[in-house]
């Protein structure tokens, strides 16, 4: 992206100045890091009220990876029930639950709804996700349903779609999974008090945020000490 506003800047230079490229580039990192925040203290709150997906998670980390290098980009491909944890994180709380607002561009019909020019439209991307018309169990967490490709033809947008999609994406995915695995394969994990974490949801702002912020209790795990040492 920023390789093709310096081809632009070129063209345009009155539009595509420094300034602008800084600020947009500034914009990106900064809602890109608040995202990423999210999603994975979102994931990590459901994995320590499902303990029987964290000891899977873990598990496959163990036979995949190993204990003595920490997960890699590398690997994530091969962390096929890790990519499951957080494709169902990101469906059940995709961090922007209506995405950004697009406007059209010209007169259309939807559904048999006339869409005029210049209509602001608004994404529900979150009631998508909990249809329960289109999932079984909307509401329980179930990383399986996306094992082995079984929920591809499912409507999953929480990234948008098409030309105008997030175009963090990719970043983001691999950034979730490089700290999510790195999370779940250095340290034991575990509820404080034995108090389920809670779930209750801040909703009013463009990010979806937990109102409580996540706590657990955690410690190294054993066979990870050698790695952690050379951090």
């Amino acid at each position: 992206m920023i390789a093709v506003m310096f081809t632009l800047q070129k063209k345009e230079p009155d539009v595509y100045t420094d300034t602008m490229i800084r600020g947009l580039c500034t914009s990106l990192f900064s809602a890109g890091t608040d995202t990423i925040l999210a999603d994975t203290e979102w994931a990590m709150s459901l994995l320590l009220n499902h303990p029987a997906a964290l000891k899977k998670a873990h598990a496959e980390i163990d036979r995949c990876v190993g204990t003595s290098r920490l997960v890699s980009a590398e690997d994530l491909s091969r962390l096929t029930y890790l990519q499951c944890i957080i494709r169902e994180t990101l469906r059940l709380y995709p961090a922007a639950p209506l995405l950004l607002p697009h406007q059209s561009y010209a007169d259309c019909k939807i559904g048999g709804h006339t869409i005029p020019s210049g209509t602001m439209l608004i994404v529900n991307v979150y009631a998508i996700h909990r249809d329960p018309n289109m999932w079984e169990d909307p509401m329980k967490f179930k990383p399986e349903r996306f094992e082995d490709g079984k929920a591809e033809g499912l409507f999953m947008i929480p990234f948008g779609m098409g030309r105008r999609k997030c175009p963090g994406e990719a970043m983001a995915l691999r950034t979730i999974g490089l700290v999510l695995g790195a999370l779940i394969q250095c340290f034991y994990w575990n509820l404080v008090d034995s108090v389920e974490v809670d779930m209750t949801e801040r909703g009013e702002e463009f990010v979806i945020h937990k109102a409580v912020p996540f706590e657990a209790l955690c410690k190294p795990r054993a066979p990870m000490y050698d790695v952690l040492k050379r951090l």
